[in-house]
């Protein structure tokens, strides 16, 4: 293998080896107690998301598109996969996410991750802030109720989770900067409950954790079209929420680490993880911004990091299972919080009243709908629709129609005869500047006159915008005008020849003129 392939796997997998691993490590914590809350949620044993967690996190380590991202079986999926779970049981699950990772990789080989630059800069921004909100607000149900032991242990993991990096820079000590000091939380949180002998709600007392490693199995479901018909709509849900909560945090990463990645193989990659992670008997998954966050916040930006986040979930549900099961709850409840605080955009609410007030109104109705529904797809469609709502409204403002006229003069006979008249149309003419189009030319008083439609800035985009030149020049025909068309670009004379316009007829294409019948 020569150097520069050396290098270039180097920079992908493991540019610092021990910093790989320690985030990795930190991503696992973070995600234990998400990924036993979202079991609880799906309707399953924590054991069918921890497996599901480690063969996904082991999988796309190899697969997707973005090195440095976690991702596991998330709450996204579960709130889809509940009601299949509910009405037809852990089986026909298994069977979705077998058809809905089949569709994810036929989503990345078609290259259709392109789809996701659609989604604008506030409705990521909308996407991110609602997920730390939801990631804080899964924290509240361990601290209702809860002791003075319980607060004081969240504010000393608190304490160590920000303190020990401020500290190590103060005094120059390069380990309290080398170690993450989410490990060093759960260590010290976990060492003192027990020598204090408090009270405090542990790992164990979530949910019974695996006793052994996950085994390859079929779904036990009939294989017949009535089996097709359960699963179908959920498989697609599950396939959707996935991909697009996958790409969008891709997307965030690539901003915090300010690297790409190939979105088209992230999609495929997340397909085959699921359906590896359904054949050994796990939920699907997908990407999980809050680990993802933390892993990059401690040092990940390779492969490593996710391999090795699901390698030791592993170790520390089978292995290291007895001590585990000690750990506080609160100690990961801290951590959670630190995720919640670093992943939402706190310069975006400075931005609310410097941005236009469209542009905030989506990401604000992203947040307020993700949070709502706990539904990410509905919360980023929302957004989607909103910005495509003001664009289509900033555009359709630039569109502008001049009219001017010649002198009037005699004709051959000596006879008055009135003028040419001009209008230029400059700006985007399309389904919502097409009525503002129509409003801009004054038929009447165009009346008996020879009439020129100077369109050479303008671009007709669609349907409704060749409806509303074709309603002008029928128009003004009406009224003893004879219409001339000029400056048509080749794409908009290809539209509008294609839609069977008679403004102008083919030839007029090479032309740049048509003249009216």
């Amino acid at each position: 293998m020569n150097p520069s392939t050396l290098t270039r796997l180097r920079a992908e997998w493991a540019p610092s080896i021990p910093r790989e691993l320690l985030a990795g490590a930190v991503a696992t914590f973070a995600l234990i107690p998400e990924v036993i809350a979202f079991s609880f949620v799906a309707g399953v044993d924590p054991s069918v998301g921890l497996f599901a967690s480690f063969v996904i996190s082991l999988v796309i380590a190899f697969t997707g598109g973005r090195p440095a991202m976690v991702s596991a079986a998330a709450g996204s999926v579960a709130l889809v996969a509940a009601p299949l779970v509910q009405s037809h049981g852990l089986g026909y699950l298994l069977a979705a996410g077998l058809l809905a990772g089949a569709v994810q990789v036929a989503f990345g080989l078609m290259k259709l991750g392109v789809l996701m630059r659609f989604v604008s800069s506030s409705v990521r921004t909308g996407f991110v802030n609602a997920l730390a909100i939801l990631i804080f607000a899964a924290q509240l149900p361990h601290l209702h109720g809860a002791s003075t032991a319980t607060w004081g242990a969240l504010a000393l993991g608190l304490a160590l989770i920000y303190g020990l990096p401020w500290l190590g820079q103060r005094l120059a000590w390069p380990a309290l900067s080398v170690i993450p000091s989410p490990l060093i939380c759960v260590v010290v949180l976990t060492v003192l409950a027990s020598a204090l002998g408090l009270h405090l709600p542990t790992v164990g007392d979530l949910g019974k954790l695996p006793d052994a490693l996950p085994v390859f199995a079929l779904p036990q479901v009939p294989v017949s079209l009535d089996t097709l018909r359960i699963i179908l709509l959920p498989a697609l849900a599950i396939a959707m929420v996935g991909l697009l909560e996958s790409v969008l945090t891709a997307a965030v990463v690539d901003e915090l680490t300010d690297t790409p990645s190939d979105k088209n193989r992230e999609c495929a990659g997340l397909g085959v993880a699921n359906i590896a992670a359904s054949l050994f008997g796990g939920i699907a998954g997908c990407g999980m911004i809050g680990q993802a966050v933390g892993n990059v916040k401690y040092g990940g930006r390779g492969r490593l990091s996710t391999l090795f986040a699901g390698v030791f979930l592993l170790i520390l549900m089978v292995a290291l299972k007895d001590w585990v099961s000690k750990v506080p709850v609160i100690a990961l409840v801290a951590i959670m919080v630190m995720v919640s605080a670093e992943t939402f955009d706190w310069k975006s609410l400075g931005a609310l009243v410097r941005h236009p007030r469209l542009s905030s109104a989506a990401m604000l109705a992203t947040v307020a709908v993700t949070i709502a529904t706990h539904n990410l797809a509905a919360g980023v469609g929302v957004g989607v629709v909103l910005s495509g709502v003001s664009f289509a409204f900033k555009v359709s403002r630039m569109l502008e129609v001049r009219v001017h006229d010649d002198a009037d003069h005699a004709d051959g006979a000596g006879a008055p005869a009135l003028g040419r008249r001009t209008w230029r149309v400059s700006g985007q003419v399309f389904f919502a500047s097409a009525d503002a189009f129509i409003e801009a030319f004054d038929v009447l008083g165009a009346e008996g006159r020879a009439v020129v439609i100077d369109v050479m800035h303008a671009h007709f985009w669609d349907i409704t915008a060749v409806a509303a030149l074709d309603k002008v020049v029928q128009r003004l025909r009406h009224h003893g005008c004879t219409v001339q068309v000029l400056g048509l670009n080749e794409a908009s004379a290809v539209l509008i020849d294609r839609l069977g316009s008679d403004v102008t007829p083919a030839r007029a294409q090479q032309g740049g003129e048509a003249h009216g019948e």
